[in-house]
């Protein structure tokens, strides 16, 4: 029971520094959930490893963001589409990846009929927001 009670406060936590550039009101994009996996500090002083799985409902987008530093993907299920500024749309199934530059400012949106999910690995900067909407 304890375990359960601390794993959703930590989630709470994370979740709390993933929208924390946001409203307090603003909820997150109808139908993407983010669980995050697991976090730990890194050898390099000041950097951090955030491991998240993002699951998308059919037709759900995540709109325009950016972190402070490089976010690794690697797409679970279903069929992604991420806009990267600077390059070509691209959409990702099942087992393939996507590596986006810290700063680099992208979206995702689910563009198959199924559920979509994506394992996302962040390498960032410690004590800043892991997420940065931008319009």
């Amino acid at each position: 029971m304890k375990k359960h009670f601390y794993a959703g406060v930590l989630d709470l936590a994370v979740l709390g520094a993933f929208l924390a550039p946001t409203s307090a009101a603003q909820a997150p994009p109808t139908g993407i959930r983010r669980s995050t996996l697991q976090q730990h500090d890194l050898a390099t002083p000041g950097l951090e490893a955030v491991q998240a799985r993002i699951d998308f409902e059919p037709g759900a987008a995540f709109g325009r963001h950016k972190h402070p530093g490089e976010e690794i993907i690697y797409v679970l299920n279903g069929s992604l589409q991420y806009l990267v500024d600077g390059k070509p749309p691209v959409t990702l199934r099942a087992g393939e990846t996507l590596f986006i530059p810290a700063g680099t400012v992208h979206a995702a949106r689910n563009v198959g009929k199924g559920q979509a999910a994506e394992l996302a690995t962040y390498v960032v900067t410690k004590n800043k927001p892991l997420l940065t909407l931008v319009e």
